[in-house]
């Protein structure tokens, strides 16, 4: 049942989560997740119609106007900070959605278990793998790996979800990532494919094609599929920035939806801030 002290909305159980979004696929319609890195933003995106928000730390530097990968830097609190937009800004005007809390499954100055309570408690639906070290490649990530912040803590997290009856929604950068994800127990595996294109602040020379994307997608599903056949899986990131990409992929895939970050809450604002200021612009100065 949805919250039991209102009635309605967050938080929801892992199995409520889940059977909303078979709902959705019911009705012959997509799965949309949405981060929002403010409140208004996820107000809107709800209104939007989207299946499930999700909080991430990047959020808030995507809206202070940089780039999402600060949200992999040392610029703060990951978990801090996501905890905080929730709380403070999201939660409270969220009517019904599910809403997400990325995790940084690495920190090590936490111990993952209690957090994870704190994340129940505060009313959150579910969690996801963010920021993730699976979209860290090269002799950095071998770095990462031996010195105790490797991906393995990431699945460690979300295993640990599984058993306190939390919804997971996870990142992947590969095959073997999707295998291990799903041998934990993820409810839903997102194929990430890179930082996204376009906009103001989006990667340009760093990325694939759209059909090099599908391909990629693909491999992350058939590793995840190997091990269950109960996940839900969705795109992200690269070439995906728009509706027709989004559609192109599950058209070409097995994926059954998208998760937009960049591409929905960074892109949306920039387009129509940028429109709506050029009209006020054109307006006649003074009687005519």
């Amino acid at each position: 049942m949805p919250n039991p002290w209102t009635g309605k909305g967050n938080p929801y159980t892992r199995e409520e989560v889940i059977e909303r979004l078979q709902d959705t696929l019911g009705r012959g319609e997509p799965i949309i997740a949405a981060g929002a890195g403010t409140g208004i933003s996820a107000k809107f995106i709800e209104k939007g119609g989207a299946d499930l928000i999700i909080i991430y730390n990047s959020g808030r530097f995507r809206m202070a106007g940089h780039g999402s990968t600060a949200g992999l830097m040392a610029y703060g609190d990951a978990n801090a900070v996501a905890m905080e937009i929730g709380e403070f800004e999201v939660l409270p005007v969220v009517e019904e959605v599910p809403v997400i809390c990325g995790v940084h499954g690495s920190d090590p100055r936490r111990r993952m278990w209690h957090f994870l309570g704190q994340v129940k408690d505060m009313g959150f639906s579910g969690v996801n793998n963010f920021p993730t070290h699976s979209i860290v490649d090269g002799k950095f990530r071998q770095i990462l790996e031996e010195t105790g912040m490797s991906v393995q803590k990431e699945v460690d997290m979300v295993g640990l979800a599984r058993r306190m009856d939390l919804f997971s929604i996870v990142y992947v950068g590969s095959p073997e990532e999707a295998r291990d994800m799903a041998e934990v127990g993820a409810d839903a595996i997102i194929a990430h494919v890179g930082t996204t294109i376009g906009g103001s602040i989006g990667v340009v020379d760093a990325t694939m094609t759209l059909e090099e994307a599908a391909v990629r997608t693909q491999e992350i599903i058939d590793a995840g599929k190997s091990v269950r056949d109960d996940v839900i899986y969705l795109s992200h990131g690269g070439p995906i920035s728009t509706p027709e990409d989004a559609a192109y992929i599950n058209e070409h895939t097995d994926a059954v939806g998208f998760v937009g970050a960049s591409s929905l809450e960074r892109m949306a604002v920039e387009d129509s801030l940028t429109s709506l200021t050029r009209e006020f612009k054109s307006i006649p100065v003074g009687r005519r």
